[in-house]
């Protein structure tokens, strides 16, 4: 690739000096890093621990799965979706988006490559990140690559691990369970008594797949969740919500989004769908907790296809007693618990990410740390937020690349320090 030279061996460990920032993660936020690089001349490399780009898209989501905002909120930067796409693009759609996206910006990411660690060498201004295999050789120490350059920008986003809670007697239930990134269709479900644990759009969005492949779920809802429906009078809630922030405060345009979702859902209360305290859109700006747009399964919940049962108190085999003192006859657990960002397992002497995986600084300044590091991907506020990040970052690096760092000099004297420091 244009963006290495002078590669050598180290013993076991092949050591490659990356001429341009090292990406780590080729899903949208790494995708849109390397292109925006790209359009100011600035090369890079993308390493990816899976065997294709926005492995989470490809493989870890449900097939009836569909954009929840207009497309046009979901774009990455310098490339609209095809004016033939609708409104809210399939996941099909939306990969083939992403394909094209990379081929457009001729961005070719290093797959099978998995971050092992990430760390600053002060001793010569350098990040030294080093990867093993993860395909047929994954394991061989023959196949450990220490790449080592100038930036490094953490790309892997939100949603790179999945989360399951640990839950009294789980061990004993004894039927099928899975997380909602293992799960493509009902299909596989139906005739069953399924329990989704979580109530966020993806597991309405489960629940309401549950039923339509005639199974009978049940939907634990341990917390307050906001129901919102995703278009009013044809148009989409968010896209109203983003002009109204032109000209109102928030908490009024959190008031006026409730009095929409009254009109148009009812009181969802009375369903055991209780209402938080905070508005919407304060409660994802301050805590992260995205509201439910409704695709349908709130019809579900009232007609009593969907059940909506309260926390989990324990399993037994082929049941589960709830916190209310239920116990229901249960076939399959299907958890909608969330992802996690995984950052902190392989960035180390740093900082600027706190033990969650998020940036310690608040959005809109989260982007940027310390010695050519950066964060794309980690705003709470989905693609247009990772979009924004590129933005600047690219922004950034390329101002310095071009005025400052002279690259071809600074490159071969960076890699001699360096290599006598290995």
């Amino acid at each position: 690739m244009a963006a290495m030279a002078n590669e050598f061996d180290f013993f076991s460990r092949r050591c490659v000096w990356v001429n341009g920032p090292i990406i780590v993660g080729a899903g949208p936020s790494g995708l849109a890093v390397a292109a925006c690089l790209k359009e100011h001349g600035v090369p890079s490399v993308i390493l990816e621990r899976a065997d294709c780009i926005a492995s989470l898209w490809q493989k870890r989501t449900y097939d009836r799965l569909k954009l929840h905002l207009p497309k046009q909120f979901c774009q990455l930067p310098k490339f609209p979706f095809p004016e033939d796409f609708p409104e809210y693009p399939s996941k099909k759609q939306f990969i083939e988006y992403l394909e094209s996206y990379a081929k457009r910006f001729e961005v070719s990411p290093l797959f099978n490559q998995a971050v092992q660690s990430a760390r600053y060498d002060e001793t010569c201004g350098l990040w030294r990140v080093r990867t093993v295999g993860t395909g047929a050789d994954a394991g061989n120490r023959s196949h450990e690559v220490e790449y080592i350059g100038r930036w490094l920008v953490a790309a892997t986003g939100e949603n790179a691990e999945k989360v399951v809670p640990e839950l009294d007697g789980l061990r004993d239930f004894g039927g099928d369970v899975t997380h909602v990134c293992d799960y493509k269709s009902g299909e596989a479900f139906r005739g069953k008594r399924v329990l989704v644990v979580g109530c966020g759009n993806s597991g309405m969005e489960i629940s309401l797949d549950l039923c339509d492949h005639n199974a009978f779920p049940a939907m634990v809802v341990r917390d307050s969740v906001h129901v919102l429906p995703r278009e009013v009078l044809g148009k989409s809630v968010f896209e109203l919500a983003v002009l109204l922030m032109n000209w109102l405060p928030l908490w009024l345009v959190d008031k006026i989004m409730l009095v929409l979702a009254w009109l148009t859902l009812g009181n969802v209360e009375k369903y055991g769908l209780r209402r938080p305290s905070m508005g919407p859109l304060e409660l994802k700006n301050t805590q992260g907790r995205t509201p439910v747009l409704d695709v349908g399964a709130l019809a579900k919940v009232r007609s009593g296809d969907i059940k909506v049962v309260p926390g989990i108190k324990r399993f037994f085999p082929a049941k589960v007693e709830l916190v209310d003192g239920q116990v229901l006859d249960v076939d399959s657990v299907i958890f909608a618990t969330g992802y996690r960002s995984n950052v902190p397992q392989w960035l180390q002497g740093c900082d600027f990410f706190s033990k969650d995986g998020y940036p310690e600084t608040p959005f809109p300044n989260g982007w940027k740390g310390d010695c050519g590091l950066y964060a794309v991907g980690f705003t709470r506020r989905g693609l247009a937020g990772a979009s924004a990040d590129a933005v600047r970052t690219a922004e950034d690096i390329a101002k310095i690349w071009k005025e400052e760092l002279r690259p071809a000099k600074r490159s071969f004297a960076c890699h001699r320090r360096c290599i006598s420091q290995i």
